[in-house]
């Protein structure tokens, strides 16, 4: 949009940006081209510095406040250059002196749409990255899961090295994943690299690149991964697996930002920010001597480990429903759910393959049922060579179904109940309206769970 009381110049900057395929609005007062920029969404907005009924600066300083995405380019005589420069300090995008050829106004508002274009994509970028992990990927919101969440938050906004620890299965790669989607490097690539898929020859080479001649088999020069991801992020997933040749290698990278590709006489610089992922004790690695202590340091910069999911048992059931939805809509299946004595099954599980292996298992479960709602039955047919307390044999009665239902709910969670009870209990000093919040269940739930195990606590200043 264009605003400015010369309607002869409206007219002629019309016809010139319309030519190069811009639509172009024009309004010949302040006031009304506010009204219109305030009511619109304008990419870009030609602005008139003097007007008389309206001041070009009061019209910029509202619309900065109201529009911050509106890319604003000063129009100005020569004479008010020097308030078109004070306009640019107030957050105008570009001015131009009266009068202006027609190839400077295209480039300058060529300038600002490519500016806007980029801007834009790189929010679009950040908010698809930023959605996937925190809705589509990372689920929970146990104290563990938080915890680790706001070390993400934290560490993801400066350039420090992070080496995250977890079982095969707690999402390393996915925490990776939202280190970067949050941090100043989210357009740029991010690289992920399994280190124990290599030899280490080939992992040298991989990582580094290598030049023509440089081994049997090198006929041309190839780019390494560092390479790859300049200016990105590495994820350097099984870093425990790197023999000490190429942690020497590492290591002059981490310090240095330079590598020299296989059989190359020179080293690149290297712009990349490393993370690094481990299901080892990389310590007990150094005093055994099995890994660099020098590198050990430089990439337990900001140390993150990861929950296994037996640990954070509250964000199974979001889980289970996350992923069940998820195969639904792949397999256009319609399940309703789980029992309520189904999914205690599922929550107290041990689940020794973390998240990866429940997400298997309600995938198999999907493709297994045929729809409604799934019970301890199903979890027998279809999960019992993986649940421990399971027998081999399906039961093929309703009496011999009801014994065994009766028999995991008494033998295997009556326990957990009751040792669940009494954790809270004790955490609140025998209060057990304190201790029926901080599990989330109402009073009476809770009492009438109690009495169910026999538990008696008293509440402060109750009569015996």
């Amino acid at each position: 949009m264009i605003i400015d009381d010369e309607k002869m110049l409206c007219k002629a900057c019309q016809l010139v940006l319309s030519e190069e395929g811009y639509a172009v609005e024009a309004k010949s007062t302040g006031t009304d081209g506010l009204a219109a920029a305030l009511e619109d969404n304008y990419d870009v907005i030609l602005l008139d510095m003097k007007m008389p009924d309206l001041d070009g600066m009061e019209v910029l300083n509202t619309l900065r406040k109201e529009k911050p995405g509106q890319f604003i380019i000063i129009i100005t005589g020569y004479s008010t250059v020097q308030n078109a420069v004070d306009a640019m300090k107030q957050g105008a995008f570009d001015y131009l002196a009266k009068p202006f050829l027609d190839d400077e106004l295209l480039l300058s508002v060529k300038k600002a749409v490519d500016k806007k274009n980029l801007i834009d994509e790189n929010i679009a970028l950040r908010k698809e990255l930023s959605d996937s992990f925190r809705s589509d990927k990372i689920i929970g919101d146990s104290p563990a899961i938080l915890r680790v969440f706001e070390k993400v938050r934290k560490v993801a906004l400066t350039d420090s090295t992070v080496l995250i620890y977890g079982e095969s299965g707690t999402g390393k790669e996915l925490f990776a994943r939202a280190i970067h989607a949050h941090s100043g490097r989210a357009a740029k690539q991010f690289v992920a690299v399994d280190c124990s898929t290599f030899s280490s020859s080939i992992l040298e080479s991989e990582l580094f690149g290598h030049v023509k001649g440089a081994f049997t088999g090198a006929e041309h020069d190839k780019a390494g991964i560092f390479e790859l991801a300049q200016s990105g992020t590495l994820f350097l997933d099984d870093v425990a697996n790197i023999n000490l040749d190429i942690q020497a290698k590492l290591l002059r990278v981490l310090e240095a930002r330079e590598y020299k590709p296989v059989g190359a006489g020179f080293f690149k610089k290297s712009d990349v920010r490393i993370l690094a992922a481990t299901n080892k004790n990389l310590a007990a690695m150094v005093e055994q001597g099995a890994f660099r202590e020098d590198l050990f340091y430089r990439l337990n910069v900001f140390p993150i480990s990861l929950p296994p999911l037996r640990e954070r048992k509250g964000d199974i059931p979001k889980l289970v429903y996350h992923y069940l939805r998820h195969f639904c809509q792949k397999t256009g299946k319609h399940i309703d759910g789980f029992t309520e004595d189904a999914l205690e099954v599922l929550i107290n599980y041990e689940w020794s393959g973390n998240v990866r292996q429940l997400k298997n298992i309600i995938e198999r479960l999907v493709i297994m049922s045929e729809g409604g709602i799934m019970d301890i039955i199903q979890l027998t047919s279809h999960m019992g060579a993986q649940l421990p307390y399971m027998n081999n044999s399906v039961p093929e009665t309703l009496s011999e179904l009801k014994a065994l239902k009766k028999s995991l709910l008494e033998n295997t969670f009556g326990r957990i109940e009751k040792a669940f009870l009494i954790k809270a209990l004790k955490a609140k000093q025998g209060n057990i309206t304190k201790a029926a919040k901080k599990v989330g269940m109402h009073r009476s739930n809770f009492s009438a769970l109690m009495k169910k195990h026999k538990l008696v606590y008293r509440e402060k200043g109750e009569k015996p």
